[in-house]
């Protein structure tokens, strides 16, 4: 085991440096980048700021003129110049490459080139808004789908199973920012109900609450923003978790054992659970980071929760390379990580399962 993990852990870092890599250069590639920002910015003019973005070099050709930006700017070549050296653009792409990575393995992330703070710092307060979002609801879906997914397969073709498909599969095609609008409309204030708060994660004066007041302030917050995230997760997890089971209840040893007598709880949990959840495990590494990061953006909007999904996509769209790189390499490091500790799991799961003839490979 031991020699295994080491090994995923080493095929980790080119795996880490591929995707790395591959995003570096896809974002080189596109029009624009963060020196067109900033001089959008500071002009105001955002239809010139579009022609510059078509551009493929940033802050290359801007016009003919000194002035580099068309008769309405006052922004001389040299200013350009200097914001291309000030964020390295004045070194060639490969140079910018190796800078990054030699970065990144040491653990420096640089700072936002918008926000006048580190990356760290970025992700440090934005993190706790994602770990709320993204654990709880990752919990909730796999304790509520799981058990039944279960009950489904047993009930195969029974009422139960007709009604309780009907409404996970009328859930999951609802959109979620949908779903999350009509939650605020009939709870939160809306035509109906004052039940919970609109926005934010904690109270005001939350600070001075007693642990067990800031517990259930911070139950309150999430109730509705979690419930909006978690609705779309039930149906894919719900009927991988039935269909997992109902292709091991058809197998002889189920059979043989249900003939013995020995109790459905019991075979079920005792026997078919751990051969059926192999493969619900396989797919927790990218439900965890889909709900964690990625599925969260549209309810941080919503809810007002400022998340890692926002900074991503407020970076995205700013061209705040720093935070893009870094929180795409620290994404990819977590869903690596997760992916190893879904195969130790296995062996927690079923016991039989080892890894020598990995180690041996």
């Amino acid at each position: 085991m031991i020699r295994y993990i080491l090994k995923r852990l080493l095929l980790a870092i080119p795996t880490l440096v591929g995707i790395v890599t591959l995003n570096f250069f896809i974002v080189q590639a596109a029009p624009g980048g963060p020196v067109d920002t900033i001089i959008a910015r500071i002009t105001g003019d955002e239809i010139t700021a579009e022609a510059r973005a078509t551009r493929q070099d940033s802050g290359k050709n801007y016009g003919d003129n000194e002035q580099g930006l068309g008769s309405s700017s006052v922004i001389s070549a040299k200013f350009i110049s200097d914001l291309e050296k000030l964020y390295g653009f004045d070194k060639p792409v490969i140079e910018r490459y190796f800078i990054m990575l030699k970065q990144f393995f040491t653990l420096d992330f640089g700072s936002s080139f918008f926000k006048d703070k580190t990356v760290i710092q970025l992700i440090n307060e934005k993190l706790p808004v994602s770990i709320s979002l993204g654990v709880s609801t990752t919990l909730i879906a796999y304790m509520v789908s799981i058990p039944l997914g279960i009950r489904k397969a047993v009930k195969h073709g029974g009422t139960f199973d007709v009604w309780s498909s009907f409404l996970v599969i009328m859930g999951s095609a609802i959109p979620t920012f949908l779903f999350a609008v009509m939650l605020i409309i009939l709870f939160a204030g809306g035509n109906f109900f004052a039940w919970f708060p609109l926005r934010g994660l904690v109270s005001d004066g939350f600070t001075d609450m007693s642990v067990w007041r800031k517990f259930c302030d911070y139950l309150w917050h999430m109730a509705l923003p979690v419930t909006g995230m978690i609705i779309g997760n039930f149906a894919s997890l719900t009927m991988l978790t039935k269909n997992s089971f109902l292709d091991e209840l058809s197998r002889q040893y189920v059979i043989t054992a249900m003939a013995k007598g020995i109790k459905e709880r019991r075979v079920l949990y005792g026997h078919v659970f751990r051969n059926a959840m192999l493969i619900v495990i396989a797919g927790f590494p990218h439900a965890f980071i889909s709900m964690f990061f990625t599925g969260s953006l549209m309810i941080e909007v919503i809810f007002s929760l400022d998340g890692m999904g926002l900074l991503g996509f407020e970076a995205a769209l700013s061209r705040d390379y720093p935070v893009m790189f870094s929180t795409l390499f620290i994404f990819t490091l977590i869903g690596l990580i997760i992916s190893i500790i879904s195969d130790i799991t296995y062996t927690l799961v079923d016991p039989r399962i080892n890894f020598r003839a990995a180690e041996r490979g």
